[in-house]
């Protein structure tokens, strides 16, 4: 009996899931009759809709309404939860690490494939500063952009509640180091919600905070283009927001922040938004990666000499064939330039990658991946962003509503477009909850005391 041919996924984020659900339409038939088989692995069973962490962390939109459970949406293909630890390409094989092989005690377990989809994304990239391991936190999933919204919750009870004018000083100190995306938008939806929470603080004005963002380089926010990003700056600036451009963290050692200029902030939150790089996995492979880490893909999403492997999003280096406005060629534009590493060209990819696949399965030709820009959208809070979209330039409200519109139009399916839409017109009747669940991050803890075994842990 022949063996169907099998589709490993490896990853169930933008390009992962986008794929994979491309896939289970286009081969719709092949599924019925047993001849493919998709098979999606990633650690996690939902796919996380980044753009809307922000908000997320601010409150204004429910966390199980950032993500989308994989197994729902791709309910033809076959959905394993854990990790791929290596891939012998060669060999047409997979090592996986599930939390079933954990439980045995049986270490990794092989799987066999036909086509290979590499779509691990990234990770976090940090750099050896002192105290950054033990003090930083990061912002790329759906647990730390709640867990950051405790912490910050949780500042301003300590601050409220201590008589020490040091450790109140601290708590009140909020520092990110990052002034991308990530960076600017989770810092300036954090701060409008810290200051609408401290109205229900007896003891504490939104002038005692302190909001402190760090960039390395001379602009904030590059992707809305300069002329946005002075906006965005004056902006920030404009609601007291400490901006230190061409400044780098040196230390955070003992939660003191120390800055390149020479200035030193005691704080309890240091939030760390400085870059992402290559997923670990990709090193675990025979493929060819470049100098980064990435795979060297072809503007097809084909990995670079090796047949039946692909890959897109942030784990590729994928040619920009439309560089410097060029037409759609094999030699593309600017020699060199790649396609940047955000969620657009990731959702624009996988369309592209999954009909490549299935036109290598039929025996067609294969086509490049060419996008058109359409501009970038950054939200700095309630009623306020920026934006560069078709050539227009909007700032303040228009920007804003623009971010919602836009996010609200890409995040996959209908039920979480309706989720998200019901709360922002909830958010307009009632007022915005300022509750921190801190202790969903130590479920236990009560009955350990009950028990006792311990103690009250907070997360401060």
């Amino acid at each position: 009996m022949k063996h169907p041919a099998r589709i490993l996924v490896v990853g169930g984020g933008y390009v992962g899931m986008y794929t994979a659900l491309r896939l289970q339409r286009k081969l719709r038939k092949e599924l019925q009759d047993g001849t493919v088989e998709i098979v999606v692995v990633d650690p996690e069973p939902y796919m996380t809709y980044q753009p809307f962490l922000p908000e997320a962390a601010a409150g204004s939109i429910s966390p199980r309404h950032v993500v989308v459970p994989l197994r729902r949406v791709l309910d033809r293909c076959h959905v394993v939860i854990g990790e791929v630890t290596g891939i012998d390409h060669a060999k047409r094989t997979a090592t996986l690490k599930t939390p079933a092989t954990e439980e045995e005690g049986t270490g990794g377990t092989e799987t066999e494939y036909d086509e290979l989809v590499l779509a691990p994304g990234s990770i976090s990239r940090t750099l050896p500063v002192p105290g950054l391991a033990d003090f930083g936190i990061g912002f790329k999933t759906v647990e730390e952009a709640i867990g950051l919204r405790n912490h910050v919750l949780e500042q301003l009870d300590i601050a409220s509640s201590t008589r020490d004018p040091a450790v109140r000083d601290a708590a009140l100190t909020f520092v990110f180091v990052g002034g991308g995306y990530a960076g600017v938008e989770a810092l300036a939806e954090l701060e409008d919600m810290a200051r609408y929470a401290v109205r229900y603080y007896h003891n504490v004005r939104a002038e005692d905070m302190k909001w402190l963002l760090v960039e390395a380089t001379g602009r904030i926010l590059p992707e809305v283009g300069e002329e946005m990003g002075r906006y965005a700056l004056r902006e920030l600036r404009g609601r007291n927001i400490d901006v230190r451009l061409n400044t780098r963290l040196e230390s955070c050692e003992n939660r003191v922040a120390v800055l390149g200029d020479g200035s030193r902030f005691p704080t309890r939150t240091l939030v760390w938004t400085a870059g992402v790089k290559a997923h670990p996995v990709l090193a675990a492979t025979d493929l060819p990666l470049d100098e980064r880490g990435r795979l060297k893909c072809t503007a097809a999403l084909q990995v670079v000499g090796v047949e039946h492997a692909w890959g897109a999003g942030d784990a590729a280096a994928v040619p920009d064939v439309t560089a410097g406005g060029t037409s759609r060629t094999k030699s593309g534009g600017e020699p060199g330039k790649e396609c940047a590493p955000n969620a657009q060209h990731a959702v624009r990819q996988a369309r592209v990658l999954a009909g490549n696949i299935v036109a290598a399965l039929r025996g067609e030709p294969v086509q490049e991946y060419a996008h058109k820009y359409v501009g970038s959208v950054a939200s700095l809070g309630l009623h306020k962003g920026v934006a560069h979209v078709y050539g227009r330039k909007l700032k303040g409200y228009p920007a804003w509503f623009m971010h919602r519109a836009y996010h609200l139009s890409r995040i996959p399916t209908l039920n979480r477009k309706a989720r998200v839409l019901a709360e922002w017109l909830l958010a307009a009747f009632f007022k915005r909850e300022i509750v921190s669940l801190g202790s969903l991050e130590h479920p236990r803890a009560e009955f350990e005391l009950a028990a006792g075994t311990g103690r009250h842990t907070g997360t401060g």
